[in-house]
């Protein structure tokens, strides 16, 4: 066999192989462009729809990597296939990195939730942390010891109401408010109606059942049960603030997004990612809301939890 015969095998082998490798890549286009449009598709087993649900956002990670990978293979026909999930998921998320539409931040009432995280070390300094923001209105989860907060607040907020290991501080009087059942066993939400100075305004305060991967039972029927509570309530103007243990793409949060909206959705920019605080790859924590028009959203990073906090302003 003479050296050209063997430069020209040589050369055809490298060829096959890249042409092997570049229908890998495209394989690979394909199903990602699949899930990210069928993702409500995979069964719910043992919360498996769920999971994939909450961390397709996530998915978009995958695009970069396959271009590269068709790049490095020098594969035009894998680049192009590539561009498919691309553009599924700019149609699916896109939106969410544009600015939000142009509102006069006249707020008359501004929110904000923080998970503290059980066994924090100094609370009073997760609270603090929210301070830049001016809330109206702060809802906390998984607080161990109200004292512990009140150094923080009570000058600011005189009034507040606590269920368990959830409270609201506000600065406004707080008329009536009351635990609500969840499902838990136990309450670990409550419902206040607060004296704004522009009318009465219903607020919710809940942590809902958690979620561990195979184990979403619970939170399931929390978040039923929530959405049966805010869809009998008859109040006009409500706002949800808490953990609700799930991200807004989860089909599990339906039952509360068919019935509210999402703050960060309507007036943030970007996902609003919140857990975990240092590197968030989702967000369980939310302000939904009714009979309000959102004017702002956004996260603030907090120290000494496992959560940043989750911001919004309304008009009337």
């Amino acid at each position: 066999m003479t050296e050209q015969m063997v430069d020209e095998r040589a050369g055809g082998e490298s060829a096959g192989r890249r042409g092997r490798r570049g229908t890998v890549v495209i394989a690979c286009a394909l199903l990602l462009a699949v899930l990210l449009a069928g993702h409500r598709a995979v069964p719910n087993v043992r919360g498996l729809g769920s999971l994939v649900d909450s961390a397709v956002p996530l998915l978009g990670l995958g695009v970069p990597l396959l271009g590269l990978a068709a790049l490095l293979r020098c594969s035009r026909r894998a680049l192009l296939v590539v561009l498919l999930p691309a553009l599924v998921w700019a149609g699916l998320y896109g939106r969410a990195w544009l600015p939000p539409p142009a509102v006069a931040d006249a707020a008359a009432v501004r929110v904000a939730s923080q998970n503290l995280r059980a066994g924090n070390p100094d609370p009073a300094a997760t609270v603090g942390a929210l301070a830049g923001d001016a809330p109206d209105l702060i809802g906390l989860q998984e607080v161990d010891d109200d004292a512990r907060v009140a150094p923080a607040l009570a000058g600011r907020y005189p009034h507040r109401t606590a269920v368990s290991t959830v409270a609201l501080w506000s600065r406004w009087p707080i008329r009536e408010a009351h635990g609500v059942d969840t499902g838990l066993g136990w309450d670990r939400a409550l419902r206040a109606v607060v004296a704004a100075p522009e009318g009465d305004l219903t607020v919710y305060v809940v942590h809902l059942g958690s979620a561990r991967a195979g184990h979403t039972a619970t939170r399931d029927e929390t978040v039923a049960a929530l959405a049966g509570t805010v869809r009998a309530d008859p109040a006009g103007r409500l706002v949800v603030l808490g953990d609700l243990n799930t991200a807004t793409t989860d089909r599990a949060l339906d039952p509360l997004t068919r019935l509210l909206g999402d703050a960060q959705a309507e007036a943030g920019q970007g996902f609003g990612f919140t857990w975990p605080a240092e590197v968030p790859v989702t967000r369980p924590d939310h302000v939904l809301y009714r009979g309000l028009t959102p004017t702002r959203a956004g996260v603030v990073h907090t120290p000494d939890t496992d959560h940043r906090a989750v911001t919004a302003g309304f008009r009337w």
